[in-house]
């Protein structure tokens, strides 16, 4: 259920920032010119007839005046351009509800006595240990993980390396993989979930996967749930 909407963000009186500088600059220029012609006018009625001022450097400065008010006008077409194209990302992001969405993030949830995640290895490694750490980032299990090259799935069942059950919660994977020369492989964690929600009140759009929450920047893969 979405409180926010963002198109109404995006037009008039929304996108601050950048937005307010060019209103300010467009105001100071306003001020700028009124005085300009003020000065201009009082120089043409108190010039000496004998001895005329140069017409051409009025020109100039109007020529110039008018330039930046040009352009301080495109400018702000563009912040409004800019601020409809985030509207329509931002909005874009509620097509993944009910999808399967696949993101970056080592944490993953356990629920119903199972968390799953996938890794991907970049290639063949002579050892892989899959350590789980809980959300107060504890390690409660180390497990052997598949060396081999390519993705790989990994499901926990929840239990510690005593036997005991975790809660349910969030758990974090993280995959120590070695080659052949004792190198540290750089190995990214998956985890894929159905979007449940997308939450739009902040400067960064959240997809909601029950409750794991990631930033919409962070989703890799946008699938059909099972059984659509």
């Amino acid at each position: 259920m979405f409180e926010l909407n963002p198109l109404a963000q995006a037009l008039p009186g929304a996108g601050r920032g950048s937005a307010d500088q060019a209103a300010g600059a467009a105001a100071s220029l306003a001020d700028n010119f009124d005085t300009f012609l003020t000065l201009l006018t009082e120089q043409l009625q108190n010039q000496d007839p004998l001895d005329p001022m140069d017409a051409q450097q009025f020109t100039e400065q109007l020529v110039q005046f008018s330039s930046v008010e040009q352009q301080i006008a495109s400018n702000q077409s563009l912040e409004t351009i800019l601020a409809l194209q985030a509207a329509n990302a931002r909005m874009s992001a509620t097509d993944y509800v009910g999808r399967q969405v696949t993101i970056s993030s080592p944490v993953s949830v356990l629920e119903d006595g199972a968390a799953r995640w996938e890794y991907v290895m970049p290639r063949q490694a002579s050892t892989t240990e899959l350590m789980v750490t809980n959300e107060t980032g504890r390690v409660v299990a180390t497990l052997p993980g598949e060396p081999g090259q390519g993705s790989q799935t990994f499901s926990w069942d929840g239990r510690d390396a005593a036997g005991n059950v975790a809660p349910p919660g969030l758990y974090s994977l993280e995959v120590v993989a070695k080659d052949a020369n004792g190198d540290r492989l750089d190995v990214p964690v998956r985890v894929t979930r159905r979007a449940t929600g997308v939450e739009m009140t902040g400067d960064t759009v959240m997809v909601e996967l029950g409750p794991l929450r990631a930033p919409a920047g962070s989703v890799i893969a946008v699938r059909e749930a099972d059984g659509v």
